[in-house]
């Protein structure tokens, strides 16, 4: 489904700009019935219950950008592990014992990957919303720390994305990523700097994958996101138009895969449960049964 972004009113007027995140773009690409539930269905449909793995992920970022946002003097690997403990969130764990047990796993991941860090480097930016405009598309989004480098022809921006996901990551991953080159151009405009590096932080393992884009393939990575751009508004443009439930199904097809055991919507997307039904909210982080 492909169409011309909107005209505001008149015919001579400016083009309607898809006003955007890349989690919004990548979830229309994902699967287009969650898109609707997520962005378009209003009231929106009631999620399933909150999981595990996000408040891990939560708590991690929380403790991570609380840390940098200390006083150099008291970035401590100890100050770490407080603020871990401090925003732990619970919510999604078997029971009170899984909660704990993973609170002090994150405590320990946490620390270990400060202890890499050197406390008096500052970032430019951490939990930083950058964005841009083209021809067709407004993108925002949160990148979660905007590192300003010594390169050797001056400084340079480098975009760090954390992870605390079980699966280890390639350059692939950091090679691949939309969101992380539409930060890269986002920041890069934002500063009036250049910014082609992107990296992903594996926290529990400290290991570090990154990737050197070139004007090209960010460029590359821009027209991706224009071509989803225009088929999600096609798409919010038919919605908004009024579709009866069959038009509308039709209309925001599901992609069905092993991954809809953890989308928020499965219960109300009976293609997606039948084949696949809900996880347990703590399967994601369950190891060997704990």
């Amino acid at each position: 489904m492909t169409a011309e972004p909107e005209q505001l009113g008149l015919p001579g007027m400016p083009r309607r700009l898809f006003t955007c995140t890349p989690t919004r773009l990548m979830t229309w690409l994902d699967c287009p019935r969650r898109y609707r539930f997520t962005y378009l269905d209003r009231p929106p449909p009631p999620k399933g219950p909150p999981w595990a793995h996000n408040s891990l992920g939560s708590s991690v970022h929380l403790a991570l950008a609380g840390w940098h946002r200390l006083d150099a003097r008291e970035r401590s690997v100890e100050a770490a592990g407080r603020l871990l403990e401090n925003v732990w969130l619970r919510d999604g764990f078997r029971d009170d014992e899984q909660a704990a047990a993973w609170k002090a796993r994150a405590r320990a991941m946490v620390m270990r990957y400060v202890d890499t860090l050197d406390p008096d480097e500052e970032p430019l930016g951490i939990e930083r919303t950058v964005g841009m405009r083209t021809e067709l598309l407004a993108v925002s989004g949160r990148i979660d720390r905007l590192d300003l480098r010594g390169g050797p022809d001056g400084d340079v921006l480098v975009v760090v994305d954390y992870k605390t996901g079980r699966r280890d990551l390639t350059s692939y991953d950091a090679r691949s990523s939309l969101a992380l080159a539409l930060y890269a151009m986002a920041a890069g405009r934002t500063f009036r700097r250049q910014c082609l590096r992107v990296e992903l932080h594996h926290v529990p393992s400290g290991e570090i994958v990154a990737h050197e884009h070139t004007l090209e393939s960010l460029e590359r990575h821009l027209g991706r996101a224009e071509s989803i751009a225009a088929e999600a508004a096609a798409a919010d443009a038919a919605y908004r138009s009024g579709l009866s439930d069959a038009e509308s199904d039709a209309a925001f097809p599901p992609q069905v895969s092993s991954s809809c055991r953890y989308c928020d919507f499965v219960r109300r997307c009976p293609q997606g449960f039948a084949v696949h039904p809900p996880a347990d909210p703590w399967a994601a982080v369950t190891v060997d049964g704990s």
